[in-house]
């Protein structure tokens, strides 16, 4: 994984940095020391690297500490009907403090009212997606949508 990145760095000029790399909770667990290795090898490259779909795969915080995660990716089942359901605000409160204390960014999924934005920002939650902010978009509208603004 990592060579293929390196590579895809060196042809196009860019910085790790302006990389942010998902990887599912699940492709985690299938080979832990392979995908470890593989980690660290894109974070020396300087990416930033998140954990999407925490909480609903086969969570296991150890890897929180093993691994160089910089962002955890708030499932949207936990975001979707947050607004009305106290279970799911404790569900996204828990993850907010566990990715404080562990010195990581969040994002939140499927977000789709204000609302629920400004409570989530509130909730202390570094970033969003979802509808409200913008629907999927093939790469020349998003690159026009970035360059109007």
């Amino acid at each position: 994984m990592a060579p293929v990145v390196e590579a895809a760095l060196r042809r196009s000029g860019l910085t790790g940095d302006r990389f942010t790399l998902e990887l599912t909770e699940s492709a985690i667990v299938t080979d832990p020391d392979g995908i470890a290795t593989a980690m660290h090898a894109l974070k020396d490259l300087g990416t930033t690297l998140a954990m999407d779909d925490f909480g609903t795969g086969y969570s296991n915080l150890a890897y929180l500490q093993k691994l160089p995660i910089d962002i955890l990716k708030i499932d949207r089942s936990f975001v979707t009907g947050m607004l009305a359901d106290r279970d799911k605000v404790s569900i996204v409160r828990a993850i907010l403090s566990l990715a404080q204390a562990l010195n990581m960014k969040t994002t939140a999924e499927g977000i789709e009212t204000n609302e629920l934005a400004q409570t989530l920002g509130a909730l202390g939650c570094t970033y969003g997606q979802g509808y409200v902010f913008a629907r999927p978009l093939e790469a020349d509208a998003a690159f026009a949508s970035i360059s109007l603004n």
